[in-house]
Protein backbone atom coordinates (compact mmCIF):
# COMPACT_ATOMS: atom_id res chain seq x y z
CA UNK A 1 0.00 0.00 0.00
CA UNK A 2 1.03 3.62 -1.12
CA UNK A 3 1.13 5.71 2.04
CA UNK A 4 0.24 8.92 -0.98
CA UNK A 5 -3.00 7.06 -1.37
CA UNK A 6 -4.23 5.43 1.95
CA UNK A 7 -7.53 6.90 2.92
CA UNK A 8 -6.51 8.19 6.72
CA UNK A 9 -4.68 11.89 8.02
CA UNK A 10 -2.31 11.57 10.34
CA UNK A 11 -1.94 14.48 12.56
CA UNK A 12 0.06 16.06 15.27
CA UNK A 13 -2.63 17.26 17.93
CA UNK A 14 -4.78 15.36 20.06
CA UNK A 15 -8.59 15.47 18.56
CA UNK A 16 -10.81 17.59 20.79
CA UNK A 17 -12.43 15.45 23.22
CA UNK A 18 -10.06 12.62 23.19
CA UNK A 19 -9.35 11.64 26.73
CA UNK A 20 -7.45 8.23 26.65
CA UNK A 21 -3.81 7.13 24.50
CA UNK A 22 -5.84 4.51 22.41
CA UNK A 23 -8.49 6.95 21.41
CA UNK A 24 -5.75 10.14 20.66
CA UNK A 25 -3.17 7.79 18.93
CA UNK A 26 -5.93 6.05 16.98
CA UNK A 27 -7.28 9.00 15.81
CA UNK A 28 -4.23 10.66 15.15
CA UNK A 29 -2.83 8.45 13.00
CA UNK A 30 -5.80 8.26 10.93
CA UNK A 31 -6.72 4.95 12.00
CA UNK A 32 -10.56 5.73 13.30
CA UNK A 33 -12.85 8.95 12.43
CA UNK A 34 -15.48 9.84 15.03
CA UNK A 35 -19.28 9.71 13.55
CA UNK A 36 -21.11 10.47 16.35
CA UNK A 37 -20.77 10.46 20.06
CA UNK A 38 -19.84 6.70 20.76
CA UNK A 39 -19.79 5.66 16.71
CA UNK A 40 -16.87 5.53 14.85
CA UNK A 41 -15.91 4.63 11.12
CA UNK A 42 -12.89 2.17 10.94
CA UNK A 43 -10.20 3.70 8.39
CA UNK A 44 -8.43 1.02 6.29
CA UNK A 45 -5.55 0.95 9.32
CA UNK A 46 -8.11 -0.07 11.86
CA UNK A 47 -10.00 -1.95 9.82
CA UNK A 48 -6.88 -4.33 8.72
CA UNK A 49 -6.38 -4.55 12.51
CA UNK A 50 -9.68 -5.86 12.76
CA UNK A 51 -9.59 -8.65 10.64
CA UNK A 52 -6.55 -9.87 11.71
CA UNK A 53 -8.05 -10.15 15.46
CA UNK A 54 -11.26 -11.64 13.61
CA UNK A 55 -9.28 -14.36 12.06
CA UNK A 56 -7.01 -14.93 15.56
CA UNK A 57 -10.92 -15.35 17.46
CA UNK A 58 -12.23 -17.75 14.15
CA UNK A 59 -9.21 -19.49 14.41
CA UNK A 60 -9.53 -20.49 18.56
CA UNK A 61 -13.04 -20.89 17.55
CA UNK A 62 -12.77 -23.44 15.53
CA UNK A 63 -10.73 -24.91 17.73
CA UNK A 64 -13.18 -25.89 20.43
CA UNK A 65 -15.57 -27.06 17.48
CA UNK A 66 -17.51 -24.05 16.90
CA UNK A 67 -19.41 -23.62 13.82
CA UNK A 68 -19.79 -19.58 12.36
CA UNK A 69 -23.13 -18.23 11.70
CA UNK A 70 -24.58 -14.78 10.96
CA UNK A 71 -27.71 -14.19 13.19
CA UNK A 72 -29.57 -11.28 12.19
CA UNK A 73 -29.14 -7.35 13.49
CA UNK A 74 -32.82 -6.76 13.60
CA UNK A 75 -35.08 -8.95 15.22
CA UNK A 76 -39.24 -8.99 15.80
CA UNK A 77 -40.37 -7.95 19.21
CA UNK A 78 -41.78 -11.19 19.94
CA UNK A 79 -38.81 -13.23 19.53
CA UNK A 80 -37.76 -11.35 22.99
CA UNK A 81 -41.03 -11.74 24.59
CA UNK A 82 -40.77 -14.82 24.95
CA UNK A 83 -37.39 -14.72 26.87
CA UNK A 84 -39.04 -11.59 29.06
CA UNK A 85 -35.95 -9.58 27.90
CA UNK A 86 -38.08 -7.28 25.83
CA UNK A 87 -39.16 -5.53 29.02
CA UNK A 88 -36.62 -6.03 31.16
CA UNK A 89 -34.07 -4.11 29.37
CA UNK A 90 -34.05 -0.60 29.34
CA UNK A 91 -33.76 2.34 26.50
CA UNK A 92 -30.09 0.88 25.67
CA UNK A 93 -31.79 -1.43 23.46
CA UNK A 94 -33.07 0.17 20.72
CA UNK A 95 -36.88 -0.29 19.63
CA UNK A 96 -38.86 0.61 16.29
CA UNK A 97 -41.78 0.07 13.90
CA UNK A 98 -41.11 -1.20 10.49
CA UNK A 99 -43.33 -0.24 7.59
CA UNK A 100 -45.86 -3.25 8.59
CA UNK A 101 -46.06 -1.95 12.10
CA UNK A 102 -44.59 -4.54 13.64
CA UNK A 103 -42.54 -3.71 16.73
CA UNK A 104 -38.97 -4.69 16.09
CA UNK A 105 -35.41 -4.26 17.37
CA UNK A 106 -32.10 -3.65 17.30
CA UNK A 107 -29.81 -7.00 18.56
CA UNK A 108 -27.56 -5.60 21.19
CA UNK A 109 -26.68 -9.42 22.00
CA UNK A 110 -28.19 -12.95 20.58
CA UNK A 111 -29.32 -15.29 23.32
CA UNK A 112 -32.57 -15.41 21.59
CA UNK A 113 -31.46 -15.23 17.86
CA UNK A 114 -28.85 -18.53 18.41
CA UNK A 115 -32.18 -20.49 20.26
CA UNK A 116 -34.37 -19.73 17.57
CA UNK A 117 -31.68 -20.79 14.97
CA UNK A 118 -31.36 -24.52 16.46
CA UNK A 119 -35.01 -24.70 18.23
CA UNK A 120 -36.53 -27.66 16.24
CA UNK A 121 -33.42 -28.10 14.16
CA UNK A 122 -31.48 -30.08 17.21
CA UNK A 123 -33.59 -32.20 18.23
CA UNK A 124 -31.57 -35.09 19.88
CA UNK A 125 -29.13 -35.81 22.77
CA UNK A 126 -26.77 -36.98 20.19
CA UNK A 127 -26.16 -33.48 18.36
CA UNK A 128 -25.30 -31.91 21.67
CA UNK A 129 -22.95 -30.53 22.85
CA UNK A 130 -22.53 -27.98 19.94
CA UNK A 131 -21.82 -24.35 19.64
CA UNK A 132 -22.60 -21.16 17.02
CA UNK A 133 -20.58 -17.98 17.06
CA UNK A 134 -21.22 -15.16 15.23
CA UNK A 135 -18.96 -11.57 14.02
CA UNK A 136 -21.48 -9.18 13.96
CA UNK A 137 -22.04 -5.59 14.12
CA UNK A 138 -24.09 -5.10 16.85
CA UNK A 139 -26.34 -1.73 18.50
CA UNK A 140 -26.40 -0.29 21.94
CA UNK A 141 -27.38 2.97 22.36
CA UNK A 142 -25.18 3.43 25.05
CA UNK A 143 -26.09 6.48 27.97
CA UNK A 144 -22.13 7.15 28.42
CA UNK A 145 -20.08 6.73 25.57
CA UNK A 146 -16.06 6.88 26.55
CA UNK A 147 -12.62 6.76 25.47
CA UNK A 148 -12.82 5.96 21.76
CA UNK A 149 -13.63 2.24 21.11
CA UNK A 150 -13.77 1.15 24.48
CA UNK A 151 -17.26 2.43 25.23
CA UNK A 152 -19.27 2.99 22.44
CA UNK A 153 -22.97 2.35 20.85
CA UNK A 154 -22.62 0.44 17.85
CA UNK A 155 -19.25 -2.35 17.83
CA UNK A 156 -18.45 -5.25 16.12
CA UNK A 157 -18.54 -8.94 18.51
CA UNK A 158 -17.65 -11.90 18.53
CA UNK A 159 -20.77 -13.64 20.52
CA UNK A 160 -20.76 -17.73 20.59
CA UNK A 161 -23.43 -19.86 22.37
CA UNK A 162 -22.92 -23.63 23.41
CA UNK A 163 -25.83 -26.11 23.90
CA UNK A 164 -25.75 -29.14 26.52
CA UNK A 165 -27.34 -31.88 27.85
CA UNK A 166 -26.06 -31.48 31.50
CA UNK A 167 -24.27 -29.24 33.55
CA UNK A 168 -21.23 -31.65 34.03
CA UNK A 169 -20.65 -30.99 29.57
CA UNK A 170 -21.48 -27.19 30.25
CA UNK A 171 -18.67 -26.76 32.61
CA UNK A 172 -16.19 -28.97 30.51
CA UNK A 173 -16.55 -26.91 27.45
CA UNK A 174 -17.10 -24.17 29.33
CA UNK A 175 -13.19 -23.89 30.83
CA UNK A 176 -12.50 -24.94 27.05
CA UNK A 177 -13.68 -21.87 25.55
CA UNK A 178 -11.59 -19.99 28.73
CA UNK A 179 -8.75 -21.26 27.74
CA UNK A 180 -9.42 -20.37 24.07
CA UNK A 181 -9.97 -16.76 25.27
CA UNK A 182 -6.57 -16.71 27.13
CA UNK A 183 -4.74 -17.76 23.58
CA UNK A 184 -6.86 -15.44 22.32
CA UNK A 185 -5.41 -12.44 23.99
CA UNK A 186 -2.54 -13.81 24.39
CA UNK A 187 -1.99 -14.06 20.51
CA UNK A 188 -3.27 -10.66 19.96
CA UNK A 189 -0.49 -9.14 21.92
CA UNK A 190 -1.89 -8.63 25.14
CA UNK A 191 0.30 -9.13 28.57
CA UNK A 192 -1.56 -7.36 31.42
CA UNK A 193 -4.82 -9.33 31.38
CA UNK A 194 -6.55 -12.01 33.95
CA UNK A 195 -9.92 -13.85 34.61
CA UNK A 196 -12.33 -12.62 37.29
CA UNK A 197 -15.55 -14.02 38.32
CA UNK A 198 -17.89 -11.18 37.42
CA UNK A 199 -21.83 -10.75 37.65
CA UNK A 200 -24.59 -12.48 35.05
CA UNK A 201 -26.09 -9.35 34.75
CA UNK A 202 -29.08 -9.24 31.74
CA UNK A 203 -27.67 -12.18 30.22
CA UNK A 204 -29.00 -14.37 33.48
CA UNK A 205 -27.43 -17.52 34.40
CA UNK A 206 -25.39 -18.69 37.76
CA UNK A 207 -21.32 -18.57 36.41
CA UNK A 208 -19.08 -15.67 34.83
CA UNK A 209 -15.97 -15.13 33.95
CA UNK A 210 -14.51 -11.55 32.89
CA UNK A 211 -11.40 -11.22 30.87
CA UNK A 212 -9.94 -7.95 32.03
CA UNK A 213 -6.91 -5.91 30.50
CA UNK A 214 -5.49 -4.27 33.89
CA UNK A 215 -5.04 -0.47 33.51
CA UNK A 216 -5.82 2.90 35.05
CA UNK A 217 -7.98 4.31 32.46
CA UNK A 218 -10.51 1.55 33.31
CA UNK A 219 -13.58 1.85 34.08
CA UNK A 220 -14.16 -1.89 36.28
CA UNK A 221 -12.85 -2.42 40.01
CA UNK A 222 -11.06 -5.31 40.56
CA UNK A 223 -10.42 -7.03 43.26
CA UNK A 224 -7.23 -8.91 43.44
CA UNK A 225 -5.06 -10.51 46.66
CA UNK A 226 -1.25 -10.89 45.53
CA UNK A 227 -1.08 -13.56 48.04
CA UNK A 228 -3.49 -16.20 46.27
CA UNK A 229 -4.99 -16.39 42.97
CA UNK A 230 -8.46 -14.67 44.55
CA UNK A 231 -9.69 -12.22 41.51
CA UNK A 232 -13.13 -11.17 41.41
CA UNK A 233 -15.15 -8.25 39.49
CA UNK A 234 -16.38 -5.69 42.16
CA UNK A 235 -19.64 -6.44 41.32
CA UNK A 236 -19.46 -10.00 42.96
CA UNK A 237 -16.21 -9.34 45.29
CA UNK A 238 -16.71 -10.61 49.00
CA UNK A 239 -14.34 -10.01 51.69
CA UNK A 240 -13.70 -10.27 55.77
CA UNK A 241 -13.65 -6.88 57.34
CA UNK A 242 -13.21 -6.06 60.99
CA UNK A 243 -16.63 -5.25 62.78
CA UNK A 244 -15.77 -3.01 65.84
CA UNK A 245 -17.30 -3.50 69.02
CA UNK A 246 -19.04 -0.44 70.09
CA UNK A 247 -20.19 0.64 74.05
CA UNK A 248 -23.52 -0.41 73.79
CA UNK A 249 -25.74 2.91 75.10
CA UNK A 250 -29.52 3.61 75.36
CA UNK A 251 -31.02 4.97 72.07
CA UNK A 252 -31.33 8.24 72.43
CA UNK A 253 -32.88 11.35 69.97
CA UNK A 254 -30.25 14.09 69.29
CA UNK A 255 -30.52 17.43 67.70
CA UNK A 256 -28.35 17.08 64.44
CA UNK A 257 -29.58 20.12 62.63
CA UNK A 258 -28.75 20.74 58.90
CA UNK A 259 -25.32 17.74 59.07
CA UNK A 260 -27.14 15.27 56.48
CA UNK A 261 -24.21 13.55 54.90
CA UNK A 262 -22.12 10.98 57.04
CA UNK A 263 -18.82 13.24 57.25
CA UNK A 264 -20.97 16.04 58.24
CA UNK A 265 -23.18 13.87 60.79
CA UNK A 266 -19.30 12.23 62.11
CA UNK A 267 -18.07 15.61 62.86
CA UNK A 268 -21.16 16.90 64.37
CA UNK A 269 -21.04 13.62 66.83
CA UNK A 270 -17.47 13.33 67.06
CA UNK A 271 -17.71 9.64 65.99
CA UNK A 272 -16.17 7.75 62.79
CA UNK A 273 -18.02 6.35 59.56
CA UNK A 274 -17.79 2.62 61.28
CA UNK A 275 -20.07 3.65 63.95
CA UNK A 276 -22.93 5.24 61.65
CA UNK A 277 -25.49 3.85 59.75
CA UNK A 278 -25.98 5.04 55.76
CA UNK A 279 -29.22 4.94 54.21
CA UNK A 280 -29.27 4.69 50.11
CA UNK A 281 -32.63 4.58 48.07
CA UNK A 282 -33.51 3.47 44.98
CA UNK A 283 -36.36 3.17 42.72
CA UNK A 284 -36.77 -0.07 40.95
CA UNK A 285 -37.35 0.02 37.48
CA UNK A 286 -40.48 -0.71 36.10
CA UNK A 287 -42.85 0.22 39.69
CA UNK A 288 -42.83 3.40 40.22
CA UNK A 289 -44.47 3.52 43.07
CA UNK A 290 -41.67 1.07 45.27
CA UNK A 291 -38.68 2.23 47.05
CA UNK A 292 -35.89 0.36 48.02
CA UNK A 293 -34.12 1.74 51.30
CA UNK A 294 -30.27 -0.27 51.30
CA UNK A 295 -29.01 0.04 54.84
CA UNK A 296 -25.11 -0.11 54.85
CA UNK A 297 -22.26 0.69 57.34
CA UNK A 298 -21.40 4.35 56.93
CA UNK A 299 -17.43 3.61 55.67
CA UNK A 300 -18.65 1.46 53.24
CA UNK A 301 -20.91 1.79 49.73
CA UNK A 302 -23.62 -0.33 48.27
CA UNK A 303 -22.62 -2.39 45.75
CA UNK A 304 -25.71 -1.71 43.07
CA UNK A 305 -25.31 -5.44 41.18
CA UNK A 306 -25.37 -7.44 44.39
CA UNK A 307 -28.71 -5.14 45.74
CA UNK A 308 -30.22 -5.86 41.83
CA UNK A 309 -30.02 -9.30 42.98
CA UNK A 310 -31.70 -9.42 46.43
CA UNK A 311 -34.37 -6.91 45.01
CA UNK A 312 -34.54 -9.07 41.74
CA UNK A 313 -35.32 -5.85 39.93
CA UNK A 314 -33.32 -2.94 38.28
CA UNK A 315 -32.85 -0.11 40.41
CA UNK A 316 -31.80 3.68 39.78
CA UNK A 317 -31.21 6.22 42.44
CA UNK A 318 -34.39 7.16 43.77
CA UNK A 319 -35.57 11.17 43.87
CA UNK A 320 -37.10 11.26 47.07
CA UNK A 321 -39.05 14.06 46.21
CA UNK A 322 -42.99 13.44 46.98
CA UNK A 323 -42.16 10.53 49.39
CA UNK A 324 -42.39 10.54 53.03
CA UNK A 325 -38.76 9.73 53.58
CA UNK A 326 -36.63 12.67 55.05
CA UNK A 327 -33.17 13.01 53.07
CA UNK A 328 -30.31 13.36 55.00
CA UNK A 329 -32.08 12.00 57.85
CA UNK A 330 -33.24 8.48 57.26
CA UNK A 331 -32.66 5.37 59.77
CA UNK A 332 -33.72 1.90 59.92
CA UNK A 333 -35.25 2.67 63.85
CA UNK A 334 -39.33 2.37 63.37
CA UNK A 335 -39.26 2.93 59.51
CA UNK A 336 -41.96 1.67 57.70
CA UNK A 337 -44.48 2.52 54.61
CA UNK A 338 -46.67 -0.15 52.43
CA UNK A 339 -43.90 0.80 49.24
CA UNK A 340 -40.74 0.30 51.11
CA UNK A 341 -38.36 -2.42 50.43
CA UNK A 342 -35.89 -2.22 53.46
CA UNK A 343 -32.62 -4.28 52.69
CA UNK A 344 -29.83 -4.52 55.27
CA UNK A 345 -26.16 -4.99 54.88
CA UNK A 346 -23.79 -7.55 56.80
CA UNK A 347 -21.67 -5.34 57.90
CA UNK A 348 -24.58 -4.29 60.16
CA UNK A 349 -25.49 -7.67 61.88
CA UNK A 350 -25.19 -7.20 65.63
CA UNK A 351 -23.72 -3.97 65.82
CA UNK A 352 -24.60 -1.79 68.38
CA UNK A 353 -23.47 2.11 69.64
CA UNK A 354 -24.53 3.16 66.24
CA UNK A 355 -25.61 6.35 64.69
CA UNK A 356 -28.51 6.51 62.00
CA UNK A 357 -31.40 9.07 61.27
CA UNK A 358 -34.56 9.68 63.28
CA UNK A 359 -36.83 9.77 60.28
CA UNK A 360 -37.37 13.28 61.41
CA UNK A 361 -35.79 16.43 59.92
CA UNK A 362 -32.38 17.80 61.68
CA UNK A 363 -32.19 14.62 63.78
CA UNK A 364 -30.42 11.47 64.03
CA UNK A 365 -30.25 8.51 66.69
CA UNK A 366 -27.50 7.11 68.79
CA UNK A 367 -26.92 4.05 70.56
CA UNK A 368 -28.30 2.28 68.00
CA UNK A 369 -28.48 -1.86 68.37
CA UNK A 370 -29.47 -3.20 65.46
CA UNK A 371 -30.65 -6.57 67.42
CA UNK A 372 -32.39 -4.53 69.73
CA UNK A 373 -33.70 -1.43 67.89
CA UNK A 374 -34.30 -2.96 64.03
CA UNK A 375 -37.12 -5.51 63.45
CA UNK A 376 -35.04 -7.21 60.82
CA UNK A 377 -33.58 -10.97 60.75
CA UNK A 378 -31.82 -10.80 57.25
CA UNK A 379 -28.67 -9.43 56.32
CA UNK A 380 -27.33 -9.47 52.59
CA UNK A 381 -23.78 -8.79 51.31
CA UNK A 382 -24.87 -5.63 49.32
CA UNK A 383 -21.85 -3.72 49.85
CA UNK A 384 -18.50 -3.02 47.97
CA UNK A 385 -15.12 -4.40 49.28
CA UNK A 386 -12.49 -1.97 50.33
CA UNK A 387 -8.49 -1.71 49.58
CA UNK A 388 -7.26 -3.38 52.66
CA UNK A 389 -10.08 -5.72 53.71
CA UNK A 390 -9.18 -9.36 54.20
CA UNK A 391 -8.90 -11.73 51.44
CA UNK A 392 -12.18 -14.54 52.14
CA UNK A 393 -10.26 -17.22 50.72
CA UNK A 394 -6.46 -16.59 52.93
CA UNK A 395 -7.51 -13.85 55.11
CA UNK A 396 -4.29 -11.57 53.71
CA UNK A 397 -5.19 -7.69 52.62
CA UNK A 398 -7.12 -7.09 49.23
CA UNK A 399 -6.13 -4.42 46.47
CA UNK A 400 -8.28 -3.00 43.71
CA UNK A 401 -6.93 -2.51 40.54
CA UNK A 402 -8.99 -0.91 37.16
CA UNK A 403 -10.26 -3.16 34.29
CA UNK A 404 -11.26 -3.11 30.62
CA UNK A 405 -13.53 -5.77 30.20
CA UNK A 406 -12.26 -7.36 26.77
CA UNK A 407 -13.97 -10.50 27.32
CA UNK A 408 -16.75 -12.44 28.77
CA UNK A 409 -18.30 -15.80 29.56
CA UNK A 410 -21.74 -17.25 31.26
CA UNK A 411 -23.08 -20.65 32.09
CA UNK A 412 -26.68 -19.44 31.23
CA UNK A 413 -28.54 -22.25 32.50
CA UNK A 414 -31.70 -23.11 30.90
CA UNK A 415 -33.22 -19.55 31.06
CA UNK A 416 -33.44 -18.89 27.24
CA UNK A 417 -34.45 -22.53 26.20
CA UNK A 418 -37.24 -23.06 28.67
CA UNK A 419 -38.67 -19.73 27.72
CA UNK A 420 -38.72 -20.18 24.49
CA UNK A 421 -39.59 -23.82 24.98
CA UNK A 422 -36.41 -25.74 22.85
CA UNK A 423 -36.28 -29.09 24.07
CA UNK A 424 -33.71 -31.97 22.68
CA UNK A 425 -35.36 -35.74 23.35
CA UNK A 426 -32.94 -38.00 25.96
CA UNK A 427 -31.83 -41.61 24.95
CA UNK A 428 -34.69 -42.56 27.89
CA UNK A 429 -36.91 -40.52 25.08
CA UNK A 430 -37.71 -37.95 27.63
CA UNK A 431 -37.87 -34.11 26.97
CA UNK A 432 -35.19 -31.56 28.24
CA UNK A 433 -34.74 -27.79 27.73
CA UNK A 434 -31.09 -27.97 27.00
CA UNK A 435 -28.51 -25.86 29.21
CA UNK A 436 -26.59 -22.72 27.33
CA UNK A 437 -23.50 -21.47 27.95
CA UNK A 438 -22.48 -17.87 26.51
CA UNK A 439 -19.45 -16.24 25.29
CA UNK A 440 -18.67 -12.81 23.98
CA UNK A 441 -15.51 -10.45 22.44
CA UNK A 442 -15.64 -7.26 21.81
CA UNK A 443 -13.26 -6.61 18.46
CA UNK A 444 -13.56 -2.87 18.49
CA UNK A 445 -12.60 -2.64 22.17
CA UNK A 446 -9.95 -5.37 21.82
CA UNK A 447 -8.06 -3.54 19.35
CA UNK A 448 -8.15 -0.20 21.50
CA UNK A 449 -7.49 -2.10 24.71
CA UNK A 450 -3.76 -3.31 22.72
CA UNK A 451 -3.25 0.00 21.78
CA UNK A 452 -3.54 1.43 25.23
CA UNK A 453 -1.71 -0.69 26.73
CA UNK A 454 1.23 -1.32 24.12
CA UNK A 455 1.11 2.57 22.84
CA UNK A 456 4.29 4.81 24.14
CA UNK A 457 4.40 8.87 23.75
CA UNK A 458 5.56 8.65 20.28
CA UNK A 459 2.15 6.77 19.47
CA UNK A 460 1.11 3.28 18.51
CA UNK A 461 2.79 0.01 18.74
CA UNK A 462 1.73 -2.66 17.28
CA UNK A 463 2.55 -6.14 17.81
CA UNK A 464 3.54 -8.06 14.69
CA UNK A 465 0.22 -11.18 14.58
CA UNK A 466 -2.35 -7.93 14.64
CA UNK A 467 -0.57 -4.87 12.49
CA UNK A 468 -1.81 -3.62 10.18
CA UNK A 469 1.46 -3.95 7.68
CA UNK A 470 4.19 -5.32 8.80
CA UNK A 471 7.13 -3.00 6.96
CA UNK A 472 7.21 0.28 7.26
CA UNK A 473 8.94 1.47 3.78
CA UNK A 474 10.03 4.79 4.08
CA UNK A 475 12.61 6.58 1.34
CA UNK A 476 14.66 9.65 2.88
CA UNK A 477 15.05 12.30 -0.48
CA UNK A 478 12.78 10.90 -2.66
CA UNK A 479 14.38 13.61 -5.14
CA UNK A 480 17.15 11.48 -5.29
CA UNK A 481 16.61 9.20 -7.73
CA UNK A 482 18.97 6.11 -6.69
CA UNK A 483 17.07 6.39 -3.23
CA UNK A 484 13.65 6.45 -5.80
CA UNK A 485 14.53 3.50 -7.94
CA UNK A 486 15.77 1.40 -4.85
CA UNK A 487 12.57 1.79 -2.93
CA UNK A 488 10.38 1.28 -5.85
CA UNK A 489 12.30 -2.09 -6.26
CA UNK A 490 12.22 -2.93 -2.51
CA UNK A 491 8.19 -2.29 -2.53
CA UNK A 492 7.92 -4.71 -5.48
CA UNK A 493 9.83 -7.38 -4.02
CA UNK A 494 9.26 -7.07 -0.47
CA UNK A 495 5.39 -7.26 -1.16
CA UNK A 496 5.32 -10.48 -2.52
CA UNK A 497 6.47 -11.56 0.80
CA UNK A 498 5.43 -9.35 3.38
CA UNK A 499 3.22 -6.49 4.04
CA UNK A 500 4.49 -3.46 3.25
CA UNK A 501 3.10 0.01 3.65
CA UNK A 502 5.58 2.16 1.58
CA UNK A 503 5.53 5.90 2.77
CA UNK A 504 6.28 7.16 -1.33
CA UNK A 505 5.18 11.17 0.01
CA UNK A 506 7.59 14.01 -1.32
CA UNK A 507 7.86 15.30 2.15
CA UNK A 508 10.68 15.90 4.37
CA UNK A 509 12.59 13.02 6.40
CA UNK A 510 11.20 14.60 10.18
CA UNK A 511 7.48 13.93 8.77
CA UNK A 512 7.92 10.51 7.66
CA UNK A 513 10.05 9.41 10.69
CA UNK A 514 7.50 11.01 12.81
CA UNK A 515 4.42 9.45 11.06
CA UNK A 516 6.25 5.62 10.88
CA UNK A 517 5.66 6.18 14.62
CA UNK A 518 2.71 7.71 15.26
CA UNK A 519 1.12 4.96 12.83
CA UNK A 520 3.40 1.98 14.74
CA UNK A 521 4.29 -0.60 12.27
CA UNK A 522 6.54 -3.20 13.80
CA UNK A 523 9.74 -3.04 11.31
CA UNK A 524 10.80 0.66 9.40
CA UNK A 525 13.34 0.11 6.43
CA UNK A 526 14.89 3.37 6.01
CA UNK A 527 16.75 4.04 2.77
CA UNK A 528 18.68 6.96 2.34
CA UNK A 529 21.38 8.24 0.17
CA UNK A 530 23.91 7.78 2.85
CA UNK A 531 22.63 4.39 3.46
CA UNK A 532 23.17 3.70 -0.13
CA UNK A 533 26.55 4.40 -0.45
CA UNK A 534 27.14 1.70 1.88
CA UNK A 535 24.84 -0.88 0.13
CA UNK A 536 22.42 -0.85 2.86
CA UNK A 537 19.95 0.03 4.81
CA UNK A 538 18.26 0.89 8.15
CA UNK A 539 15.83 -1.52 9.84
CA UNK A 540 14.82 -0.49 13.38
CA UNK A 541 12.45 -2.53 15.62
CA UNK A 542 9.05 0.13 16.61
CA UNK A 543 8.83 -1.23 20.56
CA UNK A 544 12.44 -1.45 21.12
CA UNK A 545 13.82 1.33 19.21
CA UNK A 546 16.56 -1.42 18.08
CA UNK A 547 18.62 -0.42 14.96
CA UNK A 548 19.88 -2.66 12.14
CA UNK A 549 22.31 -1.79 9.62
CA UNK A 550 21.61 -4.80 7.04
CA UNK A 551 23.49 -5.42 3.11
CA UNK A 552 20.44 -4.69 0.60
CA UNK A 553 21.52 -8.40 -0.74
CA UNK A 554 20.19 -9.44 2.69
CA UNK A 555 17.50 -7.42 3.94
CA UNK A 556 14.74 -9.68 2.84
CA UNK A 557 16.22 -12.93 4.77
CA UNK A 558 17.09 -10.48 7.78
CA UNK A 559 13.15 -9.53 7.37
CA UNK A 560 11.99 -12.57 7.69
CA UNK A 561 13.88 -13.63 10.68
CA UNK A 562 12.24 -10.41 12.34
CA UNK A 563 8.74 -10.63 11.69
CA UNK A 564 8.92 -14.60 12.41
Amino acid sequence: MRLSHLVGERVKEAPAGASVKSQIFLMRAGFIKQVSNGIFTLLPPAQRVSKKIQAIIREEMDKVDGQEVLFPVVMPKEMWEKSGRYYSIGSEMVRFKDRANRDMLLGMTHEEAAVHACQNIVKSYDQLPLMIYQIQTKFRDEARPRAGLIRVKEFTMKDAYSFHTSNEDLEEYYYKVFDAYNRIFERVGMKNFISVKSDTGMMGGSYAHEFMLLTDIGEDSIVICPHCDYKSNMEVASSIYEKPNFEDKKLEEVYTGSAKSIDEVCEFLKVTPKQTMKAVCYAVVGDDKRTVVAFVRGDKEINEAKLKKVIGSDIAVKDLENTELVKGNIGGVNLKGDNLTIVYDKSLENMCGLVCGANKEEYHLTGVNVVRDIDNDKFYDISKVNEGELCPVCGNPLTIKRGIEIGNIFQLGTKYTKSMGMTVTMPDGSQINPIMGCYGIGVGRCLASVTEELADDKGLVWPISIAPWHIYLCPLRNDDQAVAEKAEELYKTLSKKFEVLYDDRKVSAGVKLTDSELMGIPVRVVVSPRSLSANQAEITIRQTGEKIMVELEKIESELSKLIK
